[in-house]
């Protein structure tokens, strides 16, 4: 296991500047955090301390009231207080724990009636984190034949010049690829280099995030094209992504709300499964990346981040074809684990009464990136922060510390739910180095 750990913590306000958590946009507070680890990481039963700062307009505030409240990561907490900052400045003490995981210290202050909050995890043995979900019995004979009767539907897809997407360098263009013989389809922008020549191509299948929603800034991954890589960056749920926002919105408010979003959809039974198609779709896209003339021959990568992250790691533990996984803080990964009194992954099914029945958790384990990430031969890259709450570290650590293939992890402690376009760079830099 290969770690490179990403800390950046200083009270240089110059360097704060570019940590999006830690200096909001426009934003006349500054937090600072420091563990007095400076890997944010413990062993179990060790005690962590936060030195925590607070300047307003790049001033120490002095004499200002913190309340802080601390426990298990997503889980109540288990100790309040308040201490006065100093110069600016203070310590919390914000215990242990005797299991693996992370602990999470919150803190706010009220200043002139408006409430500013912040907050920072640090793990303890995160690298023993093992995950709650288990591999059913059947679970590989459930995608075996899902695979194969997907296979029998030909190879179909439509393929339209999307002019505004291409520039002197790259052409794009919208696919529409058919699913079945009922009609389904997913929809995306493949992107060649131009004048690709014939097996010259690594092809990149890149699912997307969490939601009904458009292919957001198709040309922000522009590089990957450049650089002499075929890109298919698609949709979910068939719907066209030259639709407006405003109808991926209506779409959305009317089909994905609490109650009825696409990802409880059929979870009492894993055979009707909103996310089984989707799934299966994932293969569907490496069948057409691999039937390009443009294809090396060699390398399928895949990528993604949250879902599609999740997707990424699927995709490569369903088809042998993959040969290169790269993946930021997956989601649906050791859903259940809340069931162990733990954090457990988006989209946090738990929160809703009435989630952990039998069928649903039996669903669950089918679906789980954990049991997929069991699978996977592919040369692997991770990347996670601390401090995210939407695909928390511990499920994170839970799937990396599965993982049997060669990998290799970027921890970016000070990370929410996000990642710098410089790790986004990075990405490419890592598979242009595993290309076979």
């Amino acid at each position: 296991m290969r770690n490179r750990i990403l800390l950046t913590i200083t009270v240089c306000i110059m360097t704060i500047l570019s940590m999006a958590e830690n200096y909001p946009y426009r934003s006349d507070l500054l937090w600072v955090t420091e563990p007095d680890h400076p890997d944010w990481i413990y062993r179990t039963g060790e005690k962590a301390k936060i030195k925590i700062s607070l300047f307003k307009y790049g001033i120490p505030q002095d004499g200002i009231t913190v309340k802080y409240e601390t426990g298990s990561e997503l889980m109540p907490s288990d100790k309040t207080g308040s201490i006065v900052l100093k110069n600016g400045k203070a310590e919390i003490n914000i215990g242990t724990l005797d299991k693996p995981g992370f602990r999470d210290c919150i803190f706010s202050v009220m200043i002139n009636g408006k409430k500013y909050s912040h907050h920072v995890k640090v793990g303890f043995s995160p690298d023993k984190i093992k995950p709650y979900t288990k591999m059913p019995d059947g679970f590989m004979d459930f995608w075996k034949n899902n695979i194969k009767e997907a296979s029998e539907f030909p190879l179909k897809y439509t393929k339209e010049k999307a002019e505004e997407y291409c520039t002197e360098k790259i052409d794009c263009y919208l696919i529409k690829l058919q699913l079945n013989n009922r009609g389904q389809a997913v929809y995306g922008y493949l992107f060649y280099p131009k004048n690709a020549k014939p097996e010259s191509c690594p092809v990149v299948l890149s699912p997307p995030g969490a939601g009904i929603k458009t292919i957001k800034e198709p040309l922000r991954h522009k590089y990957y094209a450049e650089e002499g890589f075929i890109r298919l960056e698609f949709e979910i749920h068939g719907l066209n992504p030259t639709m407006s926002e405003e109808q991926f919105k209506e779409i959305s408010n009317a089909f994905n709300g609490k109650e009825n979003g696409y990802l409880t959809n059929g979870l009492d039974n894993k055979d009707n499964y909103y996310m089984k198609r989707v799934y299966l779709s994932c293969l569907r896209c490496i069948d057409l990346l691999t039937s390009l003339p443009e294809w090396d021959g060699k390398n399928v990568i895949v990528q993604g981040g949250s879902q599609g992250g999740a997707l990424a790691m699927i995709t490569a533990g369903l088809d042998k074809r993959v040969t290169a996984c790269v993946v930021n803080h997956p989601a649906l990964s050791d859903m259940a684990g809340y069931m162990a009194g733990r954090a457990g992954g988006y989209p946090h099914f738990f929160r809703t009464r009435g989630m952990d029945t039998k069928e649903k958790l039996e669903t669950m384990s089918y679906y789980d990136v954990v049991n997929f990430a069991r699978l996977i031969k592919a040369d692997t890259f991770m990347t996670w922060g601390f401090n995210d709450n939407t695909c928390p570290p511990t499920t994170s650590y839970a799937v990396y510390n599965t993982l049997e293939c060669n990998k290799e992890a970027l921890i970016t402690p000070i990370n929410e739910h996000w990642t710098s376009e410089e790790t986004e760079r990075g990405h490419l830099e890592w598979i242009k180095k595993h290309l076979k």
